[in-house]
């Protein structure tokens, strides 16, 4: 018998992950689609949105999909870099979020995730994360 991925609750994972407000529509091995509303909840000092929020969902819809693609191999994946982009900044909205993976290997994966502004599809964030597959617990 192998383990199964857990069903991706995001907000009920944990207080910081419900804090990132990212909901995922879509996903799966090759694509995860979603979106993160943001406001002042998630502000750096200066009244715009937190690069390390960015990051968080980044992380969250590369990690969601790669973990999909490997899941019936018995594995999920794990972040071991994330590399992301600030390109513009932001006070208030939704954000579209879209992660595809760039390279799915037997043992490491690499995802880009496009952060845009859902008003105007202009591109607020991109990031790129390494992942390993590794086995999951019990498998």
């Amino acid at each position: 018998m192998s383990a199964e991925l857990p069903s991706v609750d995001l907000a009920a994972a944990s207080p910081f992950v419900a804090a990132m407000k990212f909901e995922v529509t879509e996903a799966g091995g090759s694509r995860v689609r979603g979106h993160v509303d943001v406001g002042a909840d998630q502000h750096t000092p200066w009244g715009v949105v937190h690069g390390g929020l960015y990051c968080s969902v980044v992380e969250s819809a590369a990690s969601i999909g790669a973990s999909a693609a490997v899941q019936e191999r018995g594995q999920f994946a794990v972040g071991v870099n994330n590399n992301s982009d600030f390109l513009r900044p932001m006070t208030a909205g939704r954000l579209d979020v879209v992660a595809e993976p760039i390279q799915q290997g037997r043992t490491l994966q690499l995802w880009q995730v496009l952060l845009t502004r859902a008003d105007d599809g202009r591109l607020v964030a991109r990031g790129q994360v390494r992942l390993q597959n590794v086995p999951l617990p019990g498998a």
